[in-house]
């Protein structure tokens, strides 16, 4: 028996994205696009030849005008779930990263309409279904509180 995977022509590929955890005052940093009511984590997909955090480290420069350098990021965990939005009920593997300055001044780019800090509760009702796997995943680490 072969091990090559087998695709079905009816279920479309994974998507494979890349998100920032940053927290603070136990809040996470979320962003809204534009046309869109749900937040997202900071992030988003890869371009051809891109590493996660190369590909994380534009899409922050991109979205929020940060610079963080790709070194300067840590994995630290992937979220499998389904997508939101355009790509509704797409497999999603969102690989999420730590790291970078805390000390941040983000400005919303061309594609974002604003950002904002949400704590559980304020995630539960204006986050997508994967931010809110993240945000529980966070809880259960310590990193966010319950």
């Amino acid at each position: 028996m072969s091990s090559q995977t087998i695709t079905s022509p009816h279920r479309p590929a994974p998507l494979h994205s890349v998100g920032w955890l940053h927290i603070q005052d136990g809040r996470l940093l979320s962003v809204r696009t534009r046309g869109n009511d749900t937040f997202y984590l900071p992030g988003g997909k890869y371009e051809p030849g891109e590493t996660a955090p190369e590909a994380l480290s534009r899409e922050l420069s991109e979205e929020l005008g940060l610079t963080v350098p790709a070194g300067d990021l840590r994995e630290a965990f992937v979220i499998h779930a389904t997508a939101h939005g355009v790509n509704a009920g797409r497999t999603l593997h969102m690989t999420c990263f730590a790291g970078g300055p805390q000390d941040i001044a983000p400005v919303p780019g061309r594609e974002i309409a604003e950002y904002a800090w949400f704590d559980r509760h304020e995630a539960r009702e204006r986050c997508a279904p994967a931010h809110m796997q993240v945000v529980n995943h966070l809880i259960e680490q310590g990193r966010m509180p319950a």
